[in-house]
């Protein structure tokens, strides 16, 4: 088997060092260089070449949003951003990284270790597989207009991982006020949920926020699950929808799960909902699509030439669940014409 070249971009020794002892213990994984800063690395890409870059945001003599931004358009690259809890990490997800994980705040040996094997490692891997080609780097482009939704009595559900920050951004800005109100999980660690959800309601027409109990889902809303160690369901309410955002086990290997949601949406809101699987690694929402679509839901899944990895799409047409595949600039248009007809 032929191992995973990582390059490490870090520029504290003692955590640079950590990462490569403990990388190098996977046997899938070869850490064949590091780099202090952008300069250095970009030295050692050349000379390397790397399947994966695990990237520092924070970076002496230039950031590493900066470093992407120039490297990506000339030596397209798999790159994992480390960085802490900061908004900054979607400018680099926009800059065309594949995925982040959040740096450890730890007080041991012990917990670092945990997060490079079961989160870091996690990661490169799959960043490993992603179609750089693929991601989106610029996430608004021109606004698209379609067809006024003449019945708002619907929901819009949303589920993706990998990839997906900016395949959620590249369909969400097309959307107008006039859409029925959205639930959506993106696989991302706690905290970050927020800043992204703010990052979307910035810069769409629909109002965004991360999800509390009790939250109204309503035309022109986005409601976003919360990182951590909760799962977001739909519930009816006096004839109207709301979510529930309660703690419980991972599903999937994922807590918020998206067939956890998909599959309250299938109970709740049955015929009434159109169910939307983007780009992802993994299967995480595919049962829960397909029960959707069974409640007599409609469904779109995204296609494997636009997905960073045609996973959890793949996962959901393979089971049947997809009634319609579309390239992601397609999904939106797709919606209101369900929506249209429904």
């Amino acid at each position: 088997m032929q191992r995973i070249k990582v390059l490490i971009v870090e520029d504290s020794i003692v955590f640079r060092e950590l990462l490569v002892q403990n990388l190098n213990k996977d046997p899938a994984i070869q850490v064949v260089a590091t780099a202090r800063d952008p300069f250095e690395a970009r030295d050692k890409i050349l000379a390397y070449k790397p399947d994966v870059m695990t990237l520092d945001v924070e970076l002496p003599r230039m950031n590493g949003i900066e470093f992407l931004r120039k490297l990506m358009p000339q030596y397209p690259l798999p790159v994992v951003v480390i960085s802490s809890l900061s908004d900054k990490v979607f400018d680099a997800m926009s800059a065309g990284a594949v995925d982040f994980v959040a740096k450890p705040a730890v007080s041991s040996r012990m917990q670092l270790e945990d997060f490079i094997k079961n989160e870091l490692l996690v990661k490169i891997k799959i960043a490993s597989t992603a179609k750089i080609s693929n991601i989106k780097r610029t996430a608004f482009a021109q606004e698209q207009q379609y067809l006024s939704v003449k019945n708002s009595n619907h929901l819009v559900a949303i589920g993706a991982s990998t990839g997906g920050t900016e395949a959620i951004c590249s369909v969400v800005k097309d959307y107008g006020t006039d859409i029925p109100g959205i639930v959506c999980v993106q696989h991302m660690p706690p905290g970050f949920t927020q800043m992204y959800a703010k990052r979307l309601n910035d810069q769409c027409r629909i109002q965004v926020k991360e999800a509390e109990t009790g939250d109204r889902v309503l035309p022109g809303h986005m409601l976003i699950a919360p990182g951590g160690d909760r799962h977001m369901r739909l519930v009816k309410v006096n004839g109207g929808y709301q979510v529930e955002v309660k703690a419980g086990p991972k599903v999937n290997g994922h807590c918020p799960s998206v067939d956890v949601l998909f599959d309250s949406v299938a109970k709740v809101a049955r015929s009434d909902a159109v169910g939307i699987i983007l780009t992802g690694m993994g299967g995480d929402g595919a049962k829960g699509l397909l029960a959707m679509r069974k409640a007599g839901a409609r469904t779109i899944g995204q296609d494997e030439s636009t997905c960073v990895v045609y996973g959890m799409p793949k996962v959901a047409y393979d089971l049947g669940a997809v009634e319609y595949q579309e390239k992601l600039s397609d999904i939106a248009g797709r919606t209101y014409s369900i929506l249209n007809r429904m």
